[in-house]
């Protein structure tokens, strides 16, 4: 049971938002798949996950900014096809992103959206390579383009208060590989996800704000790092993760903002059935930078908070083994 649930998360996909332009990031948010040993084969059989995250920015003064909630329901079937030993595993999730704005009043950015964006549908070819040690192979396309003309953000009085989802005017192809050691009650995970676009890229639907494009997106990386115990039902330990923007060129999405790490601790408890986990975690880095009302230029820092729920849905029967004779010696 133990290896189900830390290999079940195979991965968590979703796309994360932010209020401009200046703060665009990949549509694979950094930290989705960490607590999860994205690198183990799943046994054969059905899984679902939901994890969500709850980003609130640190920057002053405290009504600026929108805070972003982002919730990513996963479906996972891992197949009974193993060519070459490697497990085919088959993906769907359709991720929903939320938006708070921290201003209020007619002409502030108090209106709060919810999103239903681009929906993820891939595969992962996992080995097990022995010795507790197992590595996949992940790719898929995110379906951003069925999302037609969302791609900013209002205010309470209907006004263009900046790009929201930029990311949306092009489908996102990924590809990823991890490793994860999962001996001794270990999670030892290390996961590289790549974010690639069809850039520039345009809305194809009608926008009154003029900002169908052509947008340049940024190609970029996304590390996930984890190490946690188990300790009876209970698993701790500490967690990493950062994104690297590949285009930070004038004209980018990505303008100045070469990306960010953080780092956190994550708390799990396997109920039986269901396997819980908190994480959370601060970035120690970030290039994006904000302007306060003084006129300060300071880094853009950011506080995530994450929960995530297990469920194995489906398992083969196991083969009945056929009786032994008894035989008797006189």
């Amino acid at each position: 049971m133990i290896k189900n649930w830390l290999a079940a998360g195979a991965v968590a996909l979703s796309l994360g938002l932010t209020a401009t332009a200046a703060q665009a990031q990949t549509t694979t948010v950094p930290g989705e798949q960490v607590g999860l040993a994205t690198g183990a084969p799943l046994p054969e059989g059905i899984y679902a996950l939901n994890t969500f995250l709850y980003r609130t920015p640190d920057a002053s003064p405290a009504n600026i900014g929108v805070d972003v909630g982002v919730n990513i329901p996963v479906l996972v079937w891992s197949t009974p096809l193993v060519p070459f030993g490697g497990r085919i595993e088959l993906l769907l999730a359709p991720p929903t992103v939320f938006t708070f704005g921290r201003q209020s009043g007619a002409n502030g950015l108090g209106r709060d959206t919810s999103i239903n964006v681009g929906t993820f549908v891939g595969g992962i070819w996992a080995f097990n390579l022995g010795g507790n040690v197992g590595v996949s192979l992940l790719g898929g396309v995110y379906l951003n383009e069925l999302n037609g003309d969302r791609g900013v953000l209002t205010t309470n009085a209907g006004g263009f208060a900046g790009l929201a989802t930029p990311q949306l005017a092009s489908n996102t192809y990924r590809a990823g590989i991890a490793i994860s050691y999962t001996g001794d009650g270990y999670n030892l995970t290390a996961n590289l996800t790549g974010n690639f676009y069809d850039s520039p890229a345009t809305f194809s639907g009608n926008n009154s704000f003029g900002t169908r494009g052509p947008f340049i997106i940024s190609d970029s990386l996304n590390l996930d790092l984890t190490a946690t115990k188990k300790f009876g039902k209970f698993e701790i330990g500490a967690i990493g993760y950062g994104t690297v923007n590949l285009d930070t060129s004038f004209n980018s999405l990505a303008f100045n903002n070469r990306g960010r790490f953080a780092l956190g601790a994550l708390i799990g408890y396997d109920f039986g059935p269901v396997t819980a986990q908190v994480y959370a975690a601060h970035d120690v880095v970030s290039s994006a930078r904000f302007t306060t009302a003084a006129g300060n230029t300071r880094e853009d820092l950011r506080t995530e908070i994450w929960g995530r729920l297990i469920v194995p849905l489906y398992s083969p029967t196991p083969v009945a083994a056929a009786p032994t004779p008894i035989v008797r010696k006189y």
